[in-house]
């Protein structure tokens, strides 16, 4: 004889009631001042802060990207060629760590290939073009976030 613990028809009642109670939990959870709720977490549908990832979007937009990744948080550049510099390129990858506004929430990676003789070689990337990356973004998202806070 065989016996079911959780038969079927049991787990799905019990998923249709969590899945309902979700909402009122949500409801009661909305008691504070709604420009607090514009903090620097959790203002967004996708998986990471809405403040860094539109930053970062702004910020590699002149670059062409190659992968998005809005509920990862991943951002991958394709190679780009800077006009005064046809000899060398660069690709960047932004990662969103975290929903908090946070500096430690954003990690960027950058990749230099300098091109010798027709071949595309790895070059060595100044740790300050990654720092100053990062500094723009995250300026730029405390930027759009004081904006939306100021809106309201």
């Amino acid at each position: 004889m065989k016996i079911t613990r959780n038969p079927p028809m049991n787990r799905l009642l019990r998923t249709a009631i969590v899945v309902s109670l979700v909402p009122l939990a949500a409801c009661a959870h909305h008691r504070g001042n709604a420009r607090a709720d514009l903090a620097a977490s959790k203002v967004t549908t996708i998986g990471v802060n809405s403040y860094l990832w539109r930053a970062s979007l702004d910020t590699l937009g002149f670059m062409p990207l190659l992968q998005t990744d809005s509920n990862g948080g991943v951002i991958v550049t394709d190679w780009y060629v800077n006009p005064s510099a046809p000899t060398e390129r660069l690709k960047v990858t932004v990662t969103i760590l975290d929903q908090d506004l946070r500096a430690d929430a954003l990690r960027v990676a950058a990749l230099r290939e300098v091109n010798q003789g027709g071949q595309w070689v790895a070059a060595p990337v100044q740790a300050s073009t990654v720092q100053k990356l990062e500094d723009i973004i995250l300026t730029k998202a405390r930027d759009l976030r004081r904006a939306a806070v100021s809106s309201n």
